[in-house]
């Protein structure tokens, strides 16, 4: 398992592309957009600068990283020699069953698929491809060099052979795995999204305000994050589809999405992204404000 492709070069594909490269590995990065490639190049640059500047790498390794990385706007190039492929396109079913259909066709025999979804069925994806042994589930966390864990999902026909390799490979890249089955919302955003839409039914019912939700959360249950800002961060938008995935999965009230939340990305608040969700960022992350007044 030498090299790697990467579809999608986004903030979840820019990451993975970076962690893989770091650790040596032969990183091809796809991409349809020659300037999202650029972007993302961009931004990886950045982000191993600020790793030098730290002491955490050398100048060395920086170089050697960004070495090891090449870029594709052609699928069927970008995969042609790849041992693994991981898909981190956009959270949308439709789109990722597409590219993995085109996968099977196009990479080598042996090479195992991976998707990086947070929450999308991997067997629902496996069954597109004719080979859904080897399909399997990567869902990095965010920022990926930064976040240690990698939960490795096994699809209803992946084989043990093929956990046991992403299971080891995700050691070697400096992450621990945790193997969980394929079921809606995996178990990250299983116990996470509740929560999250809790928070939000806690604001949208007038218990308290953004800041003291938050508040509560990080200092008394030690979160470095509270609930509403790790929403705007993840984003709002895909806070609500993971919650529609988890309700249609299992049709329990309980997953289903506050109409708070189901507003605001109606409105295009979708959190970071957008400049504005619980919080306003048009000063920054750091100097992030409450958007808003929630409380009736």
């Amino acid at each position: 398992m030498k090299n790697i492709s990467v579809i999608g070069s986004g903030t979840m594909g820019n990451g993975i592309a970076h962690t893989f490269a770091q650790n040596g590995y032969a990183v091809a990065l796809i991409d349809i957009n020659p300037e999202a490639l650029a972007r993302a190049l961009a931004t990886i640059a950045k982000n191993l600068d600020r790793m030098v500047s730290k002491g955490s790498i050398s100048e060395e390794i920086k170089v050697q990283t960004l070495a090891n990385i090449t870029t594709y706007t052609s699928l069927a190039e970008g995969v042609k020699t790849a041992d693994l492929i991981i898909e981190a396109a956009t959270e949308n079913p439709t789109i990722k069953k597409k590219i993995f259909e085109d996968l099977s066709a196009l990479a080598a025999p042996h090479a195992i698929l991976a998707t990086n979804t947070s929450s999308i069925s991997i067997t629902e994806i496996a069954a597109v491809t004719s080979r859904p042994a080897l399909v399997i589930g990567m869902h990095f966390m965010n920022p990926v060099p930064i976040m240690k864990l990698v939960e490795v999902i096994k699809g209803y026909q992946t084989s043990q052979a093929v956990c046991d390799t992403i299971m080891e490979m995700s050691i070697k890249i400096g992450k621990t795995p945790t193997l969980v089955n394929d079921y809606p919302g995996f178990i990250a955003n299983r116990i996470l999204m509740p929560m999250i839409n809790e928070a939000i039914y806690s604001l949208f019912e007038g218990i308290a305000g953004v800041a003291e939700i938050d508040t509560v959360m990080k200092l008394g249950m030690s979160h470095p994050m509270g609930p509403l800002q790790l929403a705007d961060f993840i984003g709002l938008d895909v806070c609500l589809a993971i919650l529609n995935v988890l309700h249609d999965g299992f049709g329990n009230p309980k997953y289903a999405p506050c109409p708070l939340l189901v507003k605001m990305v109606t409105a295009g608040d979708l959190g970071v992204k957008s400049g504005k969700g619980f919080y306003d960022y048009a000063a920054g992350m750091k100097d992030a404000k409450v958007a808003a007044n929630f409380l009736k």
